[in-house]
């Protein structure tokens, strides 16, 4: 069994009907549909399925993406712009708030579906570190972008760290993993992790109550006091209890306005486009194929697609989450 979700990166009125049609899956299969909704984002429909195969908090779980055309790659078919005159980009959920384990765009596989992170053999999932329970706000990627590994950033001195630029969308709403919906930009810190820059676009979901209050970084202090200081927090001490260090940031921790966020997903969408071209050769550990790419030499057939996913393993069981992932930290002088 798979499980089907349809998610809408675009409101109209005819967004229902697609709905319907896109969740008229004709495999045995359980199907929920939500459906998005942006009173003021007047643009075209782009509606998607998310299917869900093996064991979820094991290994072999992914999470596929399907437009009403059959299987699609989540980095390279699902366009960055939602609205490129309104300035909002589309975000696609990782990990919704609240939640710990650690799931991202699969870079090497076919289709780049999601799955969860895997360090020494172990499934991972983040630390509590008091007063924070999981990740604080639901986490994501830009689809279209590449932090090039071979640019060194003239602002953070540190090479770019070869995955798909990071969202912290900070709306009221807690999204579901596989969620792609339209985002407001507002500004951006830079993490130096391991030594690579690794940007951290500041977003609000353009449906959220308060999205058209905020519309920069200083908003964000205005009308949610003290998020950005537990984000950088967060993010300082989310390693340590497994031995890390704390994690260091450009500017000293200051979260950049949007107008410079704006200018790295300009940067960060070429270097995608050099990527899915062909002209970095050396980027071997990324799997480029797609089906809509118009010029790319790994742009597949529709078929080809569906044959990835028709491998993948059926849906199952989801494993048992270690106990241990409740555990709060307590960190001191730090």
């Amino acid at each position: 069994m798979s499980l089907s979700r349809c998610v809408c990166a675009a409101a109209v009125p005819v967004c229902r009907s697609i709905a319907r049609r896109l969740c008229a899956v004709k495999e045995p299969t359980r199907v929920t549909c939500s459906i998005n909704s942006t009173a003021t984002l007047k643009t075209q429909v782009r509606m998607y399925i998310v299917e869900e195969r093996g064991s979820p908090y094991t290994p072999d779980y992914r999470v596929f993406f399907k437009d009403e055309g059959g299987p699609i790659s989540p980095m390279h078919d699902i366009p960055l712009w939602a609205d490129k005159a309104q300035r909002l980009v589309n975000m696609v959920v990782e990990v919704p708030r609240w939640t710990n384990a650690k799931m991202e765009i699969s870079l090497g596989e076919a289709l780049n579906p999601i799955k969860q992170d895997v360090k020494k053999g172990n499934l991972r999932f983040v630390n509590n570190v008091f007063p924070h329970r999981g990740y604080i706000w639901n986490y994501g990627a830009l689809p279209q972008t590449w932090e090039n590994p071979n640019h060194v950033d003239p602002d953070t001195g540190a090479r770019g760290d070869n995955d798909p630029v990071d969202v912290i969308e900070i709306g009221e709403r807690v999204a579901s993993r596989g969620d792609v919906y339209p985002v407001k930009i507002l500004g951006t810190l830079a993490l130096i992790d391991e030594g690579e820059t690794d940007w951290k676009l500041i977003a609000i979901d353009s449906r959220d109550p308060n999205a058209e209050k905020l519309n920069d970084v200083q908003d964000v202090e205005a009308l949610f006091p003290g998020l950005l200081r537990a984000t950088v927090e967060w993010f300082r001490l989310y390693k340590v209890p497994d031995g890390k260090p704390v994690n260091k940031f450009a500017f000293d921790g200051e979260a950049k306005n949007a107008e410079f966020a704006y200018k790295v997903v300009d940067e960060v969408h070429e270097f995608w486009k050099s990527l899915i071209s062909g002209n970095v050769p050396d980027a071997t550990d990324i799997n480029k194929m797609n089906v809509s790419v118009s010029g790319s030499v790994d742009r597949a057939e529709r078929s080809e697609a569906a044959a990835v996913l028709a491998k993948a393993p059926t849906l199952g069981q989801p494993a048992a989450i270690p106990q241990t992932v409740d555990k709060w930290h307590f960190l001191a002088n730090l």
